[in-house]
């Protein structure tokens, strides 16, 4: 066996990577707004996110996530429940304010999931609300949760910020789209499948300009801010531009997963540089 493919592989389908994402993404919030780590949030929503995103994946039916034959899925599993795990134990150290917000986006992500009992379908089935879903549970995440678990008050500069958050995961799911394009059920009208794929990116161009040009509607800014948006700006843009509806492998999976690690590496390069 090739041991560095298939652990890579893993690292891909066990939602690791997906879940270092929305990490970095929580220590961006950090550094622009000054808050003080809280280390229970930060691993809460990283072993949280494997957990959740593994069951969205392998689990849209009960059946299916819980009777695994496959040995690599059930590895998967394996890895899922012990997230499931750690997340439960840094839970106990958050406070009121932070469990209603993680509640609110825990419903969210379950009825994402999870049929309605009314019509037996979910969220994700309903047409065009999937990346809206996930856009929203992502910025909640990464903008509302850390200013919570830090008594910040939510303020018009989080407010932007979580826009802005918002809207990058937008842009970060359409190369998702476009790649699952002649895969995606019809009914899920995907903005692909009712735009078609060309018109999709120049969505995502202007989505990418949209987000650069907000960062200076905040009262408060850093040259931190404005230099690594700036950086993301570009490379987002790149990474739109580039996209196919044949894409390599890794294309979405890997490298447009990768914006938000490449976005706090960024950061903390520029911050080295910048600090008196």
């Amino acid at each position: 066996m090739n041991w560095p493919r298939y652990l890579f592989h893993f690292y891909l389908d066990a939602s690791i990577h997906v879940a270092l994402s929305v990490f970095a993404f929580i220590e961006i919030t950090c550094v622009f707004f000054g808050l003080s780590r809280d280390n229970h949030i930060s691993y809460l929503v990283f072993f949280g996110t494997i957990a959740c995103y593994n069951f969205v994946k392998y689990g849209v039916e009960a059946k299916k996530y819980f009777l695994v034959s496959n040995t690599y899925h059930k590895n998967i599993q394996v890895v899922s429940f012990i997230a499931g795990a750690f997340a439960l134990y840094h839970s106990f150290f958050l406070s009121l304010e932070a469990w209603i917000g993680i509640a609110v986006l825990l419903i969210l992500t379950s009825l994402y999931a999870v049929p309605l009992l009314h019509n037996a379908k979910n969220l994700r089935s309903l047409g065009g609300l999937k990346i809206f879903i996930v856009a929203l549970v992502w910025a909640g995440t990464t903008v509302v949760l850390p200013a919570i678990a830090a008594n910040l008050t939510v303020d018009w500069d989080i407010g932007v910020e979580l826009v802005q958050r918002f809207l990058m995961v937008l842009i970060l799911m359409l190369p998702f789209e476009i790649r699952d394009l002649d895969y995606d059920d019809p009914a899920l009208r995907t903005l692909p499948q009712r735009y078609g794929y060309q018109k999709t990116k120049v969505m995502g161009v202007v989505g990418v300009v949209v987000f650069f040009f907000l960062t200076f509607m905040k009262d408060q800014l850093t040259y931190l801010e404005i230099l690594s948006k700036g950086l993301v700006f570009i490379v987002l843009g790149m990474l739109i531009l580039m996209t196919k509806r044949n894409q390599s492998k890794y294309f979405s999976s890997f490298w447009v997963e990768s914006i938000p690690i490449f976005w706090c590496a960024c950061i903390l390069v520029l911050e080295a540089f910048l600090s008196p």
